[in-house]
């Protein structure tokens, strides 16, 4: 078998080496890509992900089984809409249905329409009646971006002058452009958060095993938000039962609405979740695997994701077995993420039988360097979460990572 994967993060680089695991894939293509993902024997493409008429004719002339999308804005480009009517399998939702994570009213209106518990909100996209709105609800409050903003347009505002600061950010001063130019606020809910992600075809629900993300870019959890910094699975403070409770309460109505309003989901549905004292509420959906939590919960996975896929996309029923293992991932970051940050920074050769490294902003000059804000995350599986969080410090305590930092944190929840 030969796929193709769309993208060139960590996220991209954890599935691509999944799919390689599998002794019936000859061959993984992923198109950009990064220079590190060859340490792993897989095989850069030199097509950007928003040209989708060379991908197609390179997913031709490479006679590929089947493509996997990463990341969300092909998706919301449409890229699954124009393979298929080129006549090639893909695997990800079409564009209408990628609206779920693309515009966070239609996440809410989908949600309020299927009684998918969530936060109370009101969208706005003019300044002075969405500040008027903050003075009535008081704080905390949580102000949105309505569209993409790379994890970065969600500000949890604790005063009242952070939420009206975060409000003029996006709604005067076009912080994100487009994507900020309609705001939805919500409640802020008090909790213990977990992502619960799902492969999904319509009305057909398979959920993983659930991972925590940590999105604060310091330590304590403070700082700005990120598009995360480190995750681990399993999550041992949030129940089985919780877990149910998502599954039947958020996801299986979520795939059953999205089929019921005409834009039926196939693909990886991602709810960003918090168990609440009145039980588990969403926060967000993504129509894609997570970036931390793809690096950890992949590693849990003892089936061929490759399986998983063909299955999927033939309407089979797929084989999906879990490990009881426990992986931890810790992100290391350009000094200034998610602000203004620094490249070019050299990165070192990690050397270690108990770690796997995902590489993300990399370029190769003279070795690989820096070239984005999250760089690389170092994952470590063990018997604990203990074991595999010593192991992931004690080799990054090891290296020099002048201009580069990470938190020191990820995982002390759970311990």
């Amino acid at each position: 078998m030969k796929i193709l994967v769309i993208g060139s993060g960590g996220r991209e680089h954890a599935i691509a080496k999944k799919f390689l695991s599998d002794s019936a894939v000859t061959a993984v293509f992923c198109a950009k890509g990064n220079p590190g993902m060859t340490r792993d024997g897989i095989q850069l493409v030199d097509i950007a992900e928003d040209n989708h008429e060379r991908l197609i004719e390179f997913a031709k002339n490479q006679a590929i089984d089947w493509t996997f999308v990463g990341p969300e804005i092909p998706l919301l480009n449409g890229i699954v809409d124009d393979f298929q009517q080129a006549g090639l399998q893909i695997f990800g939702p079409k564009k209408a249905a990628a609206m779920i994570e693309g515009s966070k009213e239609f996440a809410k209106e989908l949600m309020v329409n299927n009684q998918i518990p969530t936060a109370a909100y009101q969208s706005f996209s003019d300044f002075e009646t969405a500040k008027s709105y903050v003075l009535e609800q008081g704080a905390p409050i949580v102000i949105k971006a309505d569209g993409l903003a790379a994890g970065k347009g969600v500000v949890v505002a604790e005063t009242i002058a952070e939420a009206i600061a975060a409000l003029k950010e996006m709604l005067e001063d076009n912080k994100f452009g487009a994507s900020g130019a309609k705001v939805v606020i919500e409640e802020f809910l008090a909790g213990e958060e977990f992502s619960l992600l799902a492969f999904v075809r319509e009305e057909k629900v398979y959920p993983m095993v659930i991972a925590q993300d940590h999105k604060r870019a310091f330590d304590g959890d403070r700082g700005p938000n990120t598009g995360g910094m480190g995750a681990y699975s399993p999550v041992p403070q949030i129940s089985e039962e919780i877990v149910e409770q998502a599954v039947q309460e958020v996801l299986l109505p979520a795939a059953q609405g999205m089929v019921a309003q005409g834009t039926p989901f196939t693909g990886i549905l991602y709810a960003g979740l918090i168990a609440t004292k009145n039980g588990p509420k969403v926060i967000e959906f993504n129509a894609r695997f997570g970036d931390p939590e793809t690096q950890v919960v992949l590693p849990r996975l003892d089936s061929s994701l490759a399986a998983i896929i063909t299955a999927l996309l033939k309407g089979e029923e797929p084989e999906i077995q879990w490990n009881n293992q426990a992986t931890l991932g810790v992100v290391v970051a350009a000094q200034g993420y998610p602000g203004t940050y620094v490249t070019g920074q050299t990165i070192p050769e990690f050397i270690s039988d108990d770690c796997h490294v995902y590489y993300a902003g990399v370029a190769e000059e003279r070795g690989l360097v820096s070239a984005g804000g999250r760089v690389l995350l170092v994952e470590a599986q063990a018997q604990t979460l203990e074991q595999a969080q010593q192991k992931v410090y004690q080799l990054l305590n090891q290296v020099e990572l002048p201009q580069l930092f990470y938190r020191h944190d990820i995982g002390n929840k759970a311990l």
